[in-house]
C-alpha cells in the first residue's frame, strides 16, 4: 500500500472543505486543522491555496496524459478520461471556477497547465524538437478552446456527455498538431 504524501493529504483536506464551503472563503488554518498538520507544513509544500489547486490539477492531468501512446492508449482515450475526470469532479470544479478570479483564477491555471502539458507531450513524441512559433500558437488556441468548452460544460451551460466532449475535442485538433496527437 502506497502511503500518501503531505501534499496529497493537504489536497484531500482542501477538497473536503471545498465540498461544503466556497473556495475563496477557505483559509490555510482550516485546511491544516482539517488534517492535523501545521501551517508551517502547508507552506513547506505550497505557497498558498491556489498553488495547491494548480498542483492538484497538474498532477491529475499528467496522470492521464502520461498514459498516451502506451498499450493502445490513444489521444482519444486521453480526451475521454480527461472529460470523465472533469465530470466526476464537476461540483468541486464549479466551486473553483465560481470562487477564484484574477491572477489566481482556476480558469487561468487550468489553461496554462494544459498548454504546458500538451507542449511537453508533443515534445515527447516529436523527438524533443522545439515547436515552431506557429505550432505553439495552435497549442494555445486548442487549449484555450477546450478549456473554455470544459468550463461551460462544468457550469451546466452545455448539456452533454464525456463521450461527446471527447469527440468534439478530437475533431477540434488543429491540422498542424494532428501528426502528434491523432
Amino acid at each position: 500500500m502506497k502511503r500518501k504524501t503531505a501534499k496529497e493529504i493537504l489536497t484531500e483536506s482542501f477538497q473536503e472543505l471545498a465540498a461544503r464551503k466556497d473556495i475563496d472563503k477557505i483559509t490555510i488554518q482550516e485546511i491544516v486543522d482539517n488534517c492535523g498538520y501545521s501551517p508551517a507544513t502547508f507552506y513547506r509544500h505550497f505557497k498558498d491555496k491556489y498553488d495547491l489547486i494548480a498542483w492538484e490539477h497538474s498532477r491529475a492531468v499528467v496522470d492521464i496524459v502520461s498514459q498516451t501512446g502506451s498499450r493502445d492508449y490513444q489521444w482519444k482515450q486521453t480526451l475521454y478520461d480527461g472529460a470523465c475526470l472533469y465530470y466526476e469532479n464537476r461540483d468541486y470544479l464549479e466551486n473553483l471556477l465560481q470562487n477564484t478570479s484574477g491572477h489566481d483564477s482556476f480558469l487561468r491555471y487550468m489553461t496554462e497547465i494544459n498548454c504546458d502539458i500538451l507542449e511537453k507531450y508533443i515534445l515527447s513524441v516529436n523527438g524533443n524538437r522545439k515547436l515552431t512559433h506557429e505550432e505553439m500558437m495552435y497549442v494555445k488556441v486548442y487549449c484555450h478552446g477546450t478549456v473554455d468548452l470544459a468550463c461551460e460544460w462544468i457550469m451546466g451551460q452545455i448539456d452533454t456527455t464525456p463521450e461527446e466532449i471527447a469527440d468534439v475535442y478530437e475533431q477540434s485538433v488543429p491540422e498542424p498538431l494532428k501528426k502528434y496527437l491523432l
